[in-house]
């Protein structure tokens, strides 16, 4: 086997559900498996925590429909909205639940289950308050499932004030025309807070996976990835460069492994000597399966991102290998 190998301890991502759900108790739960479960594997994370949540989300229709192929059965909201006539129809083929922002995906979600969208100052999906009067008159109050916004910025107390004022007024219009409609405002950084940010319902990503969300700590969380790259190679150092940079030093022996750039990782943080090749780095460690990421936070860190993004990326071309370990 040449590719790189991940481990997903799946105990870990149950821990991590559990601990969700003390701080939000008994109200709705939406597990966000969109991106492949953040590169964890959406079909198999999805089927390992099901009895434990209420529900799933995910970015696009396909996402949705692969869950359902691999015989998930819980509701599945979709973020993205539809944006033809193909997606509503998978939409209803497949039992899932989309989302209404405007007028456009209102018309192509006639007869479907909805969600609507509002933007509360995110700018990116969502309907207005101004306009969301007349986006009610265009939907059946029977179809409106939920009423949902994101909170940008939710380390800023000022930030999620204003949001949380726009999102309540929302909430009271939508429920005046669909009573039983879900009210969700918090992802990650919304659980984080809590209490009045908890509304009927959350959805909840990084977290399942081990991380807090950006500007917050949350206790007793257990990542779930680690990637290992494979020995490929072991060479005698005869001088000259190492992969595409010159030495800057005196080798004895060389270590090569099956993993670069091409792999997920980026090419200017090394995991041995000098920069990643596409396919491979060089190190003067020895070991048949060598542990590259072990820590998204730490990771990005030196990547100077999230770890969100590396998390999406640093399983794309790996071996994963699910295993349900209690020391953790």
């Amino acid at each position: 086997m040449q590719k790189t190998l991940a481990v997903i301890n799946l105990w870990a991502i149950r821990h991590n559900v559990k601990l969700v759900r003390t701080l939000i108790g008994n109200r709705f739960f939406f597990a966000v498996v969109k991106a492949d479960a953040y590169g964890h594997g959406a079909e198999q994370v999805a089927l390992e925590i099901e009895d434990l949540v209420d529900g799933f989300c995910v970015a696009i229709v396909e996402e949705g429909v692969a869950l359902r192929v691999a015989g998930v059965q819980k509701p599945i909201l979709v973020l993205a909205p539809p944006l033809s006539k193909g997606d509503a129809e998978r939409l209803k083929y497949y039992d899932l639940t989309a989302t209404v922002c405007d007028f456009k995906s209102a018309k192509l979600s006639k007869g479907l289950k909805i969600h609507i969208a509002i933007n509360t100052g995110m700018n990116r999906y969502g309907c207005d308050l101004n306009g969301l009067g007349k986006l009610l008159k265009a939907l059946s109050p029977q179809q409106i499932l939920g009423v949902y916004s994101h909170l940008y910025a939710p380390e800023n107390p000022s930030a999620r004030e204003e949001q949380y004022k726009l999102f309540s007024t929302a909430e009271s219009l939508v429920k005046s025309y669909a009573p039983d409609a879900l009210a969700h405002l918090s992802a990650s950084g919304g659980v984080a807070l809590g209490g009045k940010f908890l509304f009927g319902g959350v959805r909840c990503g990084i977290m399942l996976y081990g991380y807090s969300p950006c500007g917050f700590e949350i206790k007793g969380l257990k990542p779930a990835l680690t990637v290992y790259a494979r020995l490929a190679q072991r060479t005698k150092f005869i001088g000259g460069g190492v992969g595409y940079n010159l030495a800057d030093e005196e080798y004895k022996r060389l270590y090569t492994y099956r993993l670069g750039y091409g792999d997920g990782f980026l090419r200017g943080v090394a995991l041995g000597e000098k920069t990643l090749c596409m396919d491979a780095f060089i190190s003067q460690k020895k070991s048949e399966l060598l542990p590259v990421f072990t820590d998204a936070d730490e990771y990005a860190k030196l990547c100077k991102t999230i770890s969100y993004e590396v998390l999406c990326s640093v399983t794309k071309r790996s071996e994963r290998v699910y295993e349900r370990r209690i020391e953790i």
